[in-house]
């Protein structure tokens, strides 16, 4: 029989001890890197902070029920998460994290609107569409109050973008394949006063994923059943172009910052291209990419070098960049990753 010497026994006791609380101590002095990449893991209900110097998930936190899309706040401290569950569902939350501290904050209790889904951080406030309500809200952090809601009239508004001067809101409608452009105007009598006026414009079947021209000019939206791209001209209210891509199921889109590509991803199932990027002056194709399966949500790093892109049917986000238009590596996530944030 073999026996261990008592005082090395006690050693090993002490040096585990000790590695126990070196480990502790390490991950609890971990932060959270600047930049961070932030994607929803839709089927775990978790979000995963995410280092993108080596593309590793350095935590995760609960990110509530059904969780689909997520915004940032402007100062990165803070990232909101709408809690879907589809356009019935009785949801009204959505939820809050802290992403320094990494840990879940009390949700937003939305009370009568159900299904929020898309999100914009706009002049301090946040805005949500919820699909059940046909509407879009706006929730102010200093009041932890609704303090707006406009009503679209369409069936499954579903995202939302804000101008800078606040006076223009733009949302989706999947079901009615139209685009909402909600303005701001004076009225024409009585005391100088503005209110709010919608503008409806028939885009495609499912149109869904959109952006706005960095210059404001036009609106670009993906419709999944037509698998094109309709072109709006903001000012005058309608649509220019309809553009044919080679994505299936196309349910996003996002222009770079500097406003000369476009990207749009595909859901769709099977072989071919599940990302395609246009040029936005000559509408033409650049390039389309087969990421190995159904994509969803596409961020674009702010200086324009690099995309993630939600590959929800492998479990990973691609890695594009977009001077050589390649994948140039992968992160490996819970299951159905979709919604992206980036935080500096």
């Amino acid at each position: 029989m073999r026996y261990i010497n008592k005082k090395r026994r006690v050693s090993i006791w002490g040096a585990s001890v000790l590695g126990v609380f070196l480990v502790a101590a390490n991950l609890a002095e971990a932060q959270t890197p600047s930049p961070a990449l932030l994607v929803l893991e839709k089927s775990d209900n978790m979000l995963a902070i995410v280092d993108p110097a080596n593309l590793q998930i350095v935590a995760r936190v609960p990110a509530g029920q059904d969780p689909h899309e997520i915004v940032a706040s402007p100062d990165g401290k803070l990232a909101y998460i709408s809690n879907y569950g589809g356009s019935d569902s009785t949801l009204n939350t959505i939820s809050v994290v802290d992403v320094a501290a990494r840990k879940a904050l009390a949700p937003i209790n939305l009370g009568a609107l159900r299904s929020a889904h898309g999100l914009a951080f706009a002049g301090g406030k946040l805005y949500f569409t919820a699909e059940t309500n046909k509407i879009v809200g706006r929730y102010d952090p200093a009041t932890q109050s609704v303090d707006l809601v406009l009503g679209t009239g369409q069936d499954r508004t579903h995202m939302v973008a804000v101008n800078e001067s606040l006076d223009r809101i733009v949302t989706s409608n999947v079901s009615s394949g139209t685009i909402s452009i909600i303005e701001q105007v004076s009225l024409p009598t009585g005391p100088p006063r503005k209110t709010w006026r919608v503008i409806n414009v028939a885009a495609g079947r499912g149109a869904e994923g959109f952006d706005v021209s960095p210059d404001g000019k036009e609106i670009w939206a993906a419709n999944a059943q037509d698998a094109a791209v309709t072109i709006i001209d903001v000012a005058g209210r309608r649509v220019t172009q309809t553009v044919p891509i080679p994505v299936k199921g196309a349910n996003r889109l996002k222009f770079t910052p500097d406003g000369k590509r476009v990207l749009s991803s595909g859901l769709g199932a099977g072989a071919g291209a599940n990302l395609v990027v246009l040029d936005a002056a000559t509408r033409k194709e650049l390039k389309s990419l087969d990421l190995g399966g159904g994509a969803a949500g596409i961020l674009i790093v702010p200086d324009g070098s690099r995309a993630y892109v939600a590959v929800s049917a492998k479990d990973k986000v691609a890695v594009v960049d977009l001077k050589s238009l390649e994948v140039t590596g992968y992160v490996s996530t819970g299951r159905q990753p979709d919604g992206l944030a980036w935080v500096q």
